[in-house]
């Protein structure tokens, strides 16, 4: 069964737009070396979902650094200030939320974006999604990746067939 997905290259064009246009060009997006994963320290992770024509979940995974870096430019304010939890946790959101925004306007339609689910740590993925896409990436130097999942279609079961004949 083929999963269908937006492409690498589309994937890659979509957030190096969003990210660009909410955080400024001084520092693009680069190809992450092999290897190097999101590190132990803190995370943050949002996610939200497209459903209609094509269904499936876009995510992102950033370092607390990238988090509060993204925050504090999509804010207009200074390196180094306070910011709160949710200041945090709404840049996250509007990050996934405009990314998946992009990748719904490239899936077949019509479709809807759910809301962002944001969370301080990883969320899990639903066991009915297979990874179609993935970005690993560098943001002024520290990871971050930006996944696409889709819904694997479930074959009927024979007896749902049987009875529809």
């Amino acid at each position: 069964m083929i999963l269908e997905g937006p492409t690498y290259t589309d994937l890659h064009a979509v957030v190096d737009e969003v990210w660009s246009a909410f955080l400024g060009p001084e520092d693009p997006l680069l190809p992450a070396l092999p290897d190097t994963g999101l590190g132990d320290g803190v995370t943050w992770s949002a996610a939200t979902s497209v459903t209609g024509a094509w269904n499936g979940v876009v995510t992102v995974e950033i370092p607390d650094v990238v988090a509060q870096t993204a925050t504090e430019r999509m804010l207009g304010l200074a390196p180094g200030e306070d910011l709160s939890t949710e200041d945090v946790a709404d840049a996250v959101g509007e990050l996934v939320n405009m990314i998946g925004g992009n990748v719904k306007s490239l899936m077949p339609g019509p479709s809807a974006l759910s809301l962002p689910l944001v969370a301080r740590g990883t969320i899990a993925s639903p066991s009915d999604l297979t990874e179609v896409s993935c970005l690993d990436l560098t943001w002024a130097g520290s990871p971050l990746r930006v996944s696409v999942l889709a819904r694997r279609d479930v074959p009927a079961r024979a007896t749902d067939k049987q009875e529809s004949a």
